[in-house]
């Protein structure tokens, strides 16, 4: 049985990663400080879905497989951290353990200062202490889109580097493809990027970023089959993803929101073929002493108006085009290579096989939850 360590295993994506990979056969081990939940109270947005406490969680999770937690903050307690890998001895770790909102980290001087802190010393304390301890686990982090921008200047979107020619020279050569940060959640993930690609350079480690779209969903099979599994489900305005925030907001007869045109073209993936795309990931690891492996997490390309139309037409709700909040192009195309995880046999889950139907279903199940005042987005950029 081989050992996973999975940084921010009680998070959205990393609770149903988790639960995933034990039922594949992992020997899971749960590194989280809860963090997620001290925000949605901080926030006062608290998940749709109730999560049940991690105590019950892991409970229930171990009918599923060998799956356990340590409470540790990777950002500060490194010590903790490197006794935790020092006796898991992990053969893959993935890491989930950063503040994944864009719009929360844009709300103000706290939550800037506490998106930066958080993400870079959470993976240069991860790399640090491997380095110290004579570790080397593959490892699979969660990065994001966003890190390369939404356009297509370049043509569809490679995955990591750009193949280029350089006019002084004539000479062709491969670099990173340059980022277009949006947010300081989005450049958090540039400067991940170019940490790892440092350590790998330095001290040989095997890395794997995946650059993942907007995630929606919030169940999957395992998830649904015990009420202390159920995954977190956001419709606010910071942590809410667009598709899920329209669906939950048709359901209760609220106005689609949409910011300026709605034509921001965005890539998107199901919360359950994250889970699959990170177990791909570990099981074919990076080659040792190669550059930085970098895929693209993502399923389809879809444009949001498209999308909110399409739910105005399955539900006939309101749409309501507000100014956008946010500083970003009022339209954008977008064409995204994933030819890495498809390579490996991901076959990708998409918006029209009718999932969509799940999310109604469980905004109506506990829509009695919902705190309208929540919805709108306060941040401004």
């Amino acid at each position: 049985m081989k050992n996973v360590m999975i940084l921010g295993g009680d998070g959205f994506c990393g609770w149903p990663t988790s639960l995933h990979m034990a039922a594949m056969g992992w020997n899971v081990l749960i590194v989280d400080n809860l963090s997620r939940r001290s925000i949605a109270n901080r926030i006062s947005a608290a998940s749709l879905t109730p999560i049940s406490s991690i105590e019950k969680r892991i409970s229930a999770a171990q009918k599923i497989g060998n799956i356990n937690f340590v409470n540790c903050d990777i950002a500060i307690q490194d010590g903790l951290l490197k006794e935790t890998l020092a006796s898991f001895k992990p053969d893959a770790i993935v890491h989930f353990a950063e503040q994944r909102s864009a719009p929360y980290s844009m709300l103000g001087d706290i939550e800037r200062k506490y998106t930066l802190n958080n993400n870079i010393c959470g993976t240069n304390n991860l790399l640090s202490s491997l380095v110290e301890l004579n570790l080397r686990p593959h490892i699979v982090h969660l990065g994001t889109m966003g890190v390369y921008g939404y356009n297509d200047v370049y043509g569809e979107i490679p995955e990591g580097y750009l193949d280029i020619t350089i006019k002084q020279t004539n000479e062709d050569a491969t670099i990173s493809y340059p980022a277009d940060p949006g947010s300081i959640y989005h450049m958090t993930k540039c400067l991940d990027h170019t940490l790892m690609q440092f350590y790998v350079k330095n001290w040989q480690f095997q890395i794997t970023d995946l650059h993942q779209g907007i995630v929606w969903g919030t169940d999957t099979e395992i998830t649904k089959s015990d009420d202390n599994l159920i995954n977190r489900f956001d419709y606010d305005g910071e942590y809410g993803t667009v598709l899920n925030r329209m669906l939950c907001q048709a359901q209760i007869g609220h106005p689609l929101t949409i910011y300026g045109t709605g034509g921001q073209t965005r890539a998107f993936i199901h919360v359950s073929d994250t889970a699959k795309c990170i177990a791909l990931a570990c099981e074919h690891p990076a080659n040792t002493g190669e550059k930085l492996r970098v895929f693209n997490q993502v399923s389809e390309v879809r444009m949001v108006r498209d999308l909110a139309n399409t739910i105005h037409d399955q539900t006939g709700a309101e749409i309501k085009y507000q100014e956008n909040p946010r500083k970003e192009a009022a339209e954008n195309k977008l064409k995204v290579s994933n030819q890495g995880l498809r390579s490996l046999g991901f076959e990708p889950v998409l918006i029209a096989d009718g999932l969509m139907s799940e999310i109604k279903a469980t905004v109506a199940k506990y829509q009695d939850r919902i705190d309208m005042t929540t919805i709108q987005s306060k941040a401004r950029w």
